[in-house]
């Protein structure tokens, strides 16, 4: 067997949640193209018949459920049905997520408990509910998408990093529990990613200029660029492969160098 084997996925089940598209999408399909069964979720059913249409169209059998994270015994009922038409959860990333871009003042309770909900305590339900039959398999990965803001605050996310931080402590206990089960947690903490969402950041203006916040971005990241979700694809495999068996507990931050940064003298 060559070292290229233990990056294979040949075999694994592996379940991203909110993956119709974007971020989520693109592991995914890294996980197919190394040998993977993908299975995915996501809000309501014209997004997971949008993902069913996205697969299918790049090649890939993919599983598509409707199932809000935040819901225990949804999600529970939920990995009850994806191991008798499945299989037993190899791979989980935790991916659905939200941010609220709210000044905090401004921001009411519910407005932070919903970020809080979707970022930090649907990973915590899903997590629980495949971990059991992770440790009857006798190994496992969880990885958590945890973002910059993990580490970094910005003005009107104030829901999201504090979720995002907690998404990282919440990995780190994971590992400590559920280390001795040979079950790996890790985190990916992605920097600016071009995606939609993205896109009107991205514009040139009127006068051919960039847009403020893409200039900021730019300099700021000393790739000099915004990452593109394919930039995920290689660390989300390695940390769902087993060439990464003796990592646990670590947050890679995939963003092109900011968290390293200080920024360009004036």
């Amino acid at each position: 067997m060559g070292f290229e084997q233990n990056f294979s996925l040949k075999g694994k089940v592996a379940w991203v949640t909110g993956a119709s598209y974007g971020i989520g999408f693109a592991i995914a399909t890294a996980y197919a193209q190394s040998g993977a069964t993908i299975v995915f979720n996501d809000i309501n059913r014209e997004l997971v018949d949008k993902g069913i249409k996205a697969y299918e169209e790049a090649g890939i059998k993919a599983h598509g459920y409707v199932c809000d994270v935040t819901d225990e015994a949804a999600v529970n009922a939920l990995v009850a049905q994806i191991e008798k038409e499945v299989g037993v959860v190899d791979i989980l990333v935790n991916n659905a997520g939200i941010i609220r871009r709210i000044p905090m003042t401004e921001m009411s309770a519910a407005e932070f408990r919903k970020v809080v909900d979707v970022d930090l305590n649907a990973p915590f339900i899903v997590s629980k509910a495949v971990i059991p039959s992770m440790i009857k398999k006798g190994h496992g990965k969880i990885i958590n998408i945890c973002s910059m803001m993990s580490e970094l605050g910005r003005e009107t996310v104030s829901a999201y990093a504090a979720a995002k931080g907690g998404l990282k402590m919440l990995t780190r206990n994971i590992c400590s529990e559920y280390g001795k089960y040979n079950i790996q947690c890790n985190g990916i903490g992605p920097g600016y990613i071009a995606t939609p969402q993205t896109a009107p950041l991205r514009e040139r203006q009127p006068d051919g200029s960039r847009h403020p916040f893409d200039s900021f971005i730019i300099a700021k990241t000393p790739a000099e660029r915004w990452g593109e979700a394919t930039d995920l694809m290689g660390p989300a495999v390695f940390l769902a492969s087993d060439a990464s068996n003796f990592v646990n507990g670590h947050i890679l931050y995939v963003d092109g160098g900011i968290l390293a940064y200080i920024g360009k003298q004036p």
